[in-house]
């Protein structure tokens, strides 16, 4: 059974007006649901993170200050969502979600998390809507667990993950493979294992083609035996933040060739959200569905 991991902490209350589409998180469980996707046992509601695993992950220094609520008003500014107690339980729930779907993931061959995909927090900071990185929290934990050797994240949002690339710079059980638009967000890249910039208004075509020749080529030389893969649809030519010009069905192909090889290498994915700022909620929650109907489709 597909695995899901969904709490309604995920949808953190903003102030009006804010550009981040948190009601995405309470639309998507029930489109899935109505349609018949999924059924209500596909979900679980992840515990709370503990101190002990962020710390394998994040600096002391910073988790104080989360904690603490005593972020300086810059950082906060770099983070981008008003900081409350609620707001850091949410990202500890988010992470542990991660973490279970990757041992769901060891059993099933997916699991998927409704949201996650934090890749913009570093060990030492968080910016870009992230505080705590729940990938590399993930990867943390099966390496430290050692229930993964060689770790392979294939992170497609449109933005680079360079939170990811920091955490994992000095750590070659984890490959960080980053496909992004080039001059999008962030300004500063950090550099991945291996980092592909896209032009503005790159088309299916391209992108798809970029990714046949890369993902397998991956695979071959990292032998990973755990994938952790980012699937943000603001990869769409309807995202207002994203840049690029990928239609609703090349963002699916996308997603259904990266599941058909995890399943042919019979490598174990967890799927982590990531970003979706279309104009429309109705293409983001359409694009983010598709990855949950291919998962059923290929695994089930």
């Amino acid at each position: 059974m597909l695995k899901i991991a969904f709490s309604p902490i995920y949808k953190y209350e903003l102030p009006e007006g804010h550009r981040f589409p948190m009601e995405k998180y309470d639309l998507l469980p029930e489109q899935l649901l109505y349609e018949g996707t999924v059924i209500q046992d596909n979900f679980f509601h992840p515990a709370a993170l503990t101190e002990e695993v962020i710390l394998w992950t994040h600096e002391a220094e910073y988790w104080d200050k989360l904690k603490h609520l005593t972020l300086s008003k810059k950082e906060i500014r770099a983070i981008g969502f008003p900081l409350s107690e609620i707001l850091i339980r949410r990202g500890t729930h988010i992470s542990q979600g991660t973490i279970d779907c990757a041992l769901f993931a060891q059993q099933h061959g997916i699991a998927m998390n409704i949201a996650g995909g934090t890749h913009h927090s570093f060990t030492y900071k968080g910016e870009g809507f992230c505080l705590l990185n729940d990938i590399a929290i993930a990867s943390n934990y099966l390496l430290k667990k050692k229930l993964a050797q060689q770790i392979l994240v294939v992170d497609l949002d449109v933005h680079q993950g360079n939170g990811t690339a920091q955490i994992f710079q000095h750590e070659p059980r984890v490959f960080t493979f980053s496909m992004h638009g080039a001059k999008n967000y962030p300004n500063r890249k950090e550099q991945s294992d291996l980092d592909i910039g896209l032009e503005d208004k790159t088309k299916d075509e391209t992108y798809l083609y970029t990714l046949y020749q890369t993902l397998p080529r991956l695979i071959d030389e990292v032998q990973p035996d755990f994938i952790f893969y980012l699937s943000g649809v603001d990869v769409l030519e309807t995202d207002k933040l994203g840049r690029l010009s990928m239609t609703l069905g090349g963002c699916k192909e996308r997603d259904r060739f990266v599941l058909q090889t995890c399943k042919r290498h019979k490598i174990p994915v967890a799927v982590s959200m990531g970003g979706g700022y279309s104009h429309r909620i109705a293409h983001i929650i359409d694009a983010h569905a598709n990855t949950f109907r291919l998962a059923q489709e290929i695994f089930f």
